[in-house]
């Protein structure tokens, strides 16, 4: 029998160079030794894009893409379909999951250095992730059919009537009517679950094997492959496999744990995750009072309300993520990392994070005089951070890089750490049983729970320091 499978082994080495594959993107793929907490958000994000790809797969089995039957279909799920309202809330959850995880991912890129060369085509590669991955979850919000489901893909559609000449052929063409309809749920239904997922899997592809080709950046901004040993491996460089394999299963428990209680506990997380008005059929006769898209798209919607005309506002919404694009040739920093950047980049990027923060809550709120003019502030700063890197990056005094990559504490080191937080976030009930046993009981110590955050958070801040 073990013969047999030898046999059968060799065979399909012979014919797929599995071992191979293995071997260049895990076994022998040396990423630098000094990851820290920044570095978990990469492999959360292919964690989550799983997880999106499982729950939709089974959400499609009872889902119904009619406009009579949708809302329905969905309660049905909720209802009566076994386990369908914890498919469900995974779903919609790890939508909300997948944007924090990509958002952090992309803020690390930022702070550290990860755009710049030899790394341009994997940041280009990303960008291209997050635009699809903003196509796929505002074609996956129509999908419920709810009030703000229907309203909010009215408003942003026709958007794109603001654009000359081809803006109401482009709506058209998008509804596939001249109203939000069967039609327009049909096609967003055969985008999401069909077109995007597969574009979106390739783009995947290409950002993992870009990155391979030139190397992980690290905190550090330094490029492992300039110091090799005797036998051409970087001196500051560790197997990404069992290395990084096993830290990174620690970061998906730990996710996982925040995960279960956000989707036990406060699914809707108050109306961010799951808009209330959504839990009611979309009515086309009723407006609601206030229209505003899922959290995430939040900051770029604030940036097209600051602005007063309707197609400059589309172009100032595009434009801020176009903008991003552009990231590796408007810095002109010498030195990758902030670590070693001098201090008018880390107010850059401090007043940056607050003008996204502050659209994004801004994009959540009905449109006052008031909240309009901060958001015309805050866009103001938004674009300036980027526009005015080429020369903010060249004016400000760096620090020495080191030739070789700083310490960091191994994982084993933190195993004491992890057990102490463990104990920290859940609290431990023990009650005698029926029979006189003891019962143990666990359930979440939120103050506990509030105290970590605040200490991630700062945590955060002193590894970008």
């Amino acid at each position: 029998m073990k013969e047999r499978m030898n046999q059968c082994s060799q065979w399909l080495l012979e014919r797929f160079p599995i071992s191979d594959l293995w071997n260049e993107h895990m076994a022998h793929y040396y990423a630098p030794k000094n990851f820290n907490i920044w570095y978990f958000f990469g492999s959360l994000a292919l964690f989550v894009l799983v997880n999106q790809f499982i729950t939709g797969i089974l959400l499609t089995m009872n889902y119904k893409p009619d406009a009579k039957l949708a809302f329905d279909s969905v309660e049905y799920i909720m209802r009566d379909v076994n386990w369908g309202w914890l498919v469900r809330y995974m779903h919609s959850t790890g939508a909300s999951a997948f944007f924090i995880v990509v958002y952090l991912h992309m803020f690390r890129g930022l702070v550290y250095g990860s755009f710049k060369q030899p790394r341009e085509l994997i940041w280009i590669f990303g960008m291209l992730i997050f635009v699809c991955l903003m196509a796929e979850a505002f074609m996956g919000y129509l999908l419920p059919w709810g009030q703000m489901s229907y309203w909010g893909a009215q408003v942003i559609i026709s958007l794109f009537s603001a654009i000359p000449v081809v803006g109401d052929e482009l709506s058209l063409w998008i509804r596939g009517d001249y109203v939000v309809s069967d039609a327009t749920l049909n096609r967003f239904f055969a985008f999401h679950v069909i077109a995007v997922p597969l574009v979106l899997l390739i783009l995947v592809f290409l950002h993992i094997v870009a990155l391979h080709e030139v190397g992980s950046n690290n905190p550090d901004g330094i490029e492992i492959k300039e110091n090799l040993n005797w036998k051409g491996h970087p001196l500051d460089g560790i197997p990404f496999h069992p290395y990084y394999t096993v830290k990174d299963i620690v970061g998906v428990g730990v996710f996982m744990f925040f995960f279960a209680v956000v989707i036990f506990y406060v699914p809707e997380m108050g109306g961010f995750f799951l808009e209330h008005a959504n839990f009611i059929p979309a009515d086309p006769l009723k407006t609601p009072e206030h229209i505003a898209p899922v959290w995430y798209f939040t900051p770029f919607y604030a940036i097209l309300r600051a602005v007063p005309d309707k197609f400059a506002g589309v172009i100032a919404m595009g434009g801020a993520i176009v903008v991003l694009f552009m990231l590796p040739w408007l810095d002109r920093s010498p030195v990758k990392s902030i670590r070693y950047r001098g201090g008018i980049f880390k107010k850059a990027v401090l007043l940056f994070v607050i003008a996204f923060i502050g659209l994004g809550y801004l994009g959540t709120q009905p449109a006052t005089p008031g909240a309009t003019t901060v958001a015309r502030l805050l866009t103001a700063v938004y674009f300036g951070f980027f526009l005015l890197m080429p020369l903010y990056t060249r004016w400000e005094k760096t620090k020495p890089v080191p030739e070789r990559l700083t310490e960091q504490r191994t994982l084993e080191d933190r195993i004491p750490e992890i057990k102490a937080l463990i104990g920290e976030v859940v609290s431990v009930e023990t009650t005698p049983g029926m029979t006189g046993a003891t019962v143990v009981k666990r359930k979440p110590n939120w103050p506990g729970v509030k105290a970590v955050l605040i200490r991630f958070a700062i945590n955060l801040k002193k590894s970008l320091d």
